[in-house]
């Protein structure tokens, strides 16, 4: 088991965005999350990602992780586990970057965070995933404003990836991307499940990435789990009305 999520509770101030989640993902395991928006959905990645403490977020529950209770974590610690350990894509990757910094420089950046790499072992290592990916050599050297949404989705998968972490965590990577870049993306995420057995969590609105990508699904509502099984109990024997209405809208 890689990942445990044992009552997870996400609150700001009174008000619980997130109520007693609990679910568990084995290595080499893909979990899709699904929901209406505002579902609580991304609020759960963030959670195990770190992503929350300087917001105002108060996060309770137990997440396990590789064996280890990551909760509530120092920045310290956690800053050893994020981008070493723990992956994340970016809704909106192009984003996440610097717009005044090239990609090369700033992933080299948060490598170096976590290994000691000359910059031509970097780039070794860069070029081998991007020859993966899809994604030209030269691409390192582009300004985040400059690429495509494809591109800038690659190269987010790109700085995810390129310290091979055990759990990777995807939110909607896929959703501002056209069919044809939905579907290279997709393929790229299940390549690197095969060959690394990386564990994946994947937020997602969209059927036909569920239907392809995951092993579990999670169904959300207003916060709380609805229904959780596997990709065939969902899609074929939905137990609940509100995943049933998911299904039969189109929509997650």
């Amino acid at each position: 088991m890689i990942l445990a999520v044992e009552d997870l509770i996400v609150a700001y101030g009174k008000k619980r965005i997130v109520h007693d989640i609990n679910f568990s993902v084995k290595r080499g395991e893909i979990l899709i999350i699904a929901g209406e928006s505002g579902s609580g959905k991304s609020t759960i990645l963030k959670a195990i990602g770190g992503l929350l403490g300087k917001d105002g977020a108060i996060v309770d529950g137990q997440i396990f992780f590789d064996g280890k209770e990551i909760t509530n974590l120092p920045d310290g610690e956690r800053r050893k586990i994020s981008g070493d350990s723990i992956g994340y894509i970016f809704q909106n990757a192009g984003a996440s970057f610097c717009p005044i910094r090239t990609i090369g420089e700033q992933i080299l950046e948060s490598v170096r965070a976590h290994r000691d790499w000359s910059k031509k072992e970097f780039i070794a290592r860069a070029e081998e995933i991007m020859q993966k990916i899809n994604l030209a050599p030269e691409i390192l050297d582009e300004y985040p404003f400059r690429l495509s949404g494809g591109m800038a989705q690659r190269a987010g998968i790109l700085a995810a990836m390129i310290l091979e972490p055990k759990l990777l965590l995807a939110d909607e990577p896929t959703s501002a991307l056209d069919i044809v870049t939905q579907a290279g993306v997709v393929k790229v995420l299940l390549n690197l499940r095969e060959r690394l057995k990386v564990s994946i969590i994947l937020v997602t609105h969209d059927l036909r990435v569920a239907r392809r990508m995951a092993d579990k699904i999670l169904i959300m509502k207003r916060g709380a789990a609805v229904e959780f099984g596997t990709r065939d109990e969902i899609f074929d024997a939905p137990q609940e009305v509100y995943t049933r209405e998911l299904l039969k809208a189109g929509y997650f």
